[in-house]
């Protein structure tokens, strides 16, 4: 296994994270350590090996939400910071366009540059754990 660059690597997970879990991905060649991007909703005029999808020598790269980093990191957010709008917060998370709403929860507290600093270190931790259980070298 070559080894993957961690901020390429934070590029594709920020990439899959980017919408829905099925709309976006990107797979680490384990043989050369390159990293594919595929989208079903961009043309990203990337060649990309036929047996992407389907062979063991390819590993995606996690969505945010397989590693947690989702609502449950807002809400342990919203606990530490503002836990007197934690039950406000979690009912946001009822409705479409929760993530939006949440934000301007944030922005409204004088919180959202604080959870974007919360959220990336997280991402982060959660991203070298990933690469650790999948035996992934990082430069």
């Amino acid at each position: 296994m070559h080894s993957i660059n961690f901020n390429e690597l934070r590029n594709a997970f920020e990439f899959v994270s980017f919408g829905p879990s099925s709309q976006h991905s990107a797979y680490i060649c384990m043989d050369t350590g390159v990293i594919y991007w595929v989208s079903t909703v961009i043309d990203l005029e990337e060649k990309t090996p036929d047996d992407l999808e389907t062979s063991d020598r390819y590993i995606p790269v996690p969505h945010k939400n397989d590693l947690k980093l989702g609502q449950s990191l807002a809400l342990s957010f919203i606990s530490e910071e503002i836990p007197h709008d934690y039950n406000f917060a979690a009912s946001l998370f009822r409705k479409r366009g929760a993530y939006r709403r949440f934000k301007e929860l944030l922005q409204s507290e004088g919180k959202l540059e604080k959870w974007h600093a919360f959220e990336a270190n997280a991402s982060d931790i959660a991203l070298l754990d990933w690469c650790k259980d999948n035996n992934i070298d990082l430069i």
